[in-house]
């Protein structure tokens, strides 16, 4: 089944600001220099946590989102495509600092895939990689990242990296240019939280004790037991103190 994007679902825009440095432009070793794209889901409606727009919580001060960009520009990537949808406005002016593109998804309320397939579409150009990240995950910083790149580009097989600890699934995860493609070209939901287990063939997991990919923010409470476990200061969008 096709994808069809219509001027109602996807809306881009393309913000052309100072970005903070990348790690691996210049590269080297023994693997040739990737072209690595990344999407950035931040378009939920944190209905599990009072609608709060979780891109914008702050840790130590910073936005979630601004942690992540940095996170990504640290890490070499070379376009990253932001999928705006709740508090569209809100996050938009966040990011303004960075060279993005913003896709907005109308259709955000109708779950994850369906902004996934936004920020694919919304790449400009052929990629060797695709980073999906999601927006809430506090503590993923390039070092992870580039732990992630380093497991795509060594696997022995598989078109999808799908971090793992202990046997639990975690983010972000990383495309080839095939999955990119078949994810855009048909209704194959390779996002998924069971992908491991209906699409094993199309998988490369990433065994890691890296306990950060497997770290996110559903409820307000679990933003008390991180805070309580790192002892840092999360903030709600607002500049309150987590209740």
């Amino acid at each position: 089944m096709g994808i069809a994007l219509n001027a109602g679902t996807l809306a881009i825009r393309t913000r052309k600001f100072t970005t903070v440095g990348c790690l691996l432009k210049h590269g080297g070793g023994l693997y040739p220099r990737l072209r690595i794209g990344a999407v950035l889901l931040a378009a939920g409606a944190g209905e599990r946590m009072g609608r709060i727009a979780k891109p914008l919580i702050r840790l130590q001060g910073v936005p979630l989102i601004t942690r992540q960009l940095v996170a990504l520009s640290g890490a070499g990537v070379d376009e990253v495509v932001v999928v705006t949808g709740h508090a569209r406005d809100a996050v938009e002016e966040q990011v303004r600092n960075f060279t993005v593109t913003l896709a907005y998804n109308a259709a955000h309320t109708d779950g994850q895939q369906g902004s996934m397939r936004v920020g694919l579409a919304a790449l400009d150009g052929s990629f060797d990689a695709v980073i999906i990240m999601l927006a809430d995950q506090p503590l993923i910083g390039a070092a992870d990242l580039t732990e992630l790149i380093g497991a795509f580009k060594k696997r022995p097989r598989g078109h999808v990296v799908v971090p793992a600890v202990h046997g639990q699934r975690g983010n972000p995860i990383v495309l080839d240019s095939e999955a990119h493609a078949q994810i855009l070209a048909s209704d194959t939901n390779l996002g998924c939280r069971h992908l491991i287990e209906r699409h094993p063939d199309l998988v490369h997991i990433h065994e890691t004790t890296n306990t950060r990919f497997v770290t996110d923010l559903d409820t307000v409470d679990d933003l008390r037991q991180l805070a309580e476990r790192t002892g840092w200061r999360f903030e709600l969008p607002t500049g309150e103190p987590v209740p």
